[in-house]
């Protein structure tokens, strides 16, 4: 879909070519073999990211291959439905990872929903992949890294009281949230630049009325994350559910 007359998906590949980790032939578009995401290819492609096509509903699959496929030892990771994914967090959570060894996987945390991201060793999407069982996890699917006890955890907090905002909704699954994001995007986008967090966070503060395009999409988007996550991972040869801990 696009906003502001631009394929939602770049706005993202915009954010990601922008941290400091990542080259655009560093930047991989893992997207499932169905003909409906044909047309993703040509337009990743234009920019110069790379592709990986895999399964449409395991993403741990997908993620592993691509991972293997590629040799990285460790990736930022961003949903393709959060165009305005901040690259200043991508690149502490990067940052945090590669401090501590002992450390799996690290995100962000008390963000805006659809601002952060995180970062994870390839070692730890192996270890999930070999113990995760629900083929169907395209919902819910970094439950596997944070609630199993199969990773180390780590967090970046916001490094600015007001990147806290419970109420903004920044990511993609509605028609309110693209009316939010057509809104949000008159306001700061400049063809050739990517406007960050302050620049969202300064203008949700001066135009609250923003925020209410889509905020009342939250409680359903909840409830259906609640009734799609049915996740079983295996322990020690024991069977376990997301929730069982």
């Amino acid at each position: 879909m696009p906003i502001v007359g631009k394929p939602a998906i770049l706005h993202l590949l915009d954010r990601l070519f922008s941290s400091r980790y990542l080259r655009p032939q560093d930047v991989i578009l893992c997207t499932t073999t169905d003909e409906s995401d044909d047309p993703l290819i040509p337009i990743a492609e234009s920019v110069g990211a790379r592709i990986f096509r895999g399964s449409r509903d395991n993403i741990i699959d997908r993620f592993h291959s691509a991972m293997v496929e590629s040799g990285f030892e460790a990736v930022i990771e961003a949903d393709g439905d959060d165009p305005c994914s901040d690259p200043a967090y991508m690149d502490l959570c990067m940052d945090r990872l590669l401090a501590n060894p002992e450390l799996d996987i690290v995100l962000t945390e008390s963000l805006p929903l659809g601002l952060g991201s995180k970062a994870i060793r390839a070692s730890a999407m192996q270890t999930v992949w070999r113990n995760h069982l629900t083929e169907k996890n395209d919902t819910g699917f970094m439950y596997y890294f944070t609630r199993t006890g199969l990773c180390n955890v780590g967090y970046v907090m916001p490094v600015r009281p007001e990147h806290v905002n419970a109420e903004a909704r920044l990511t993609f699954d509605y028609p309110e949230d693209l009316a939010f994001f057509e809104a949000l995007f008159r306001e700061l986008y400049h063809e050739g630049s990517v406007f960050g967090i302050d620049d969202i966070v300064t203008l949700l503060h001066r135009r609250p009325e923003l925020v209410e395009l889509n905020s009342m999409m939250d409680e359903k988007y909840w409830q259906r994350t609640r009734e799609l996550v049915q996740l079983e991972y295996r322990v020690e040869g024991k069977v376990l559910k997301i929730g069982d801990m």
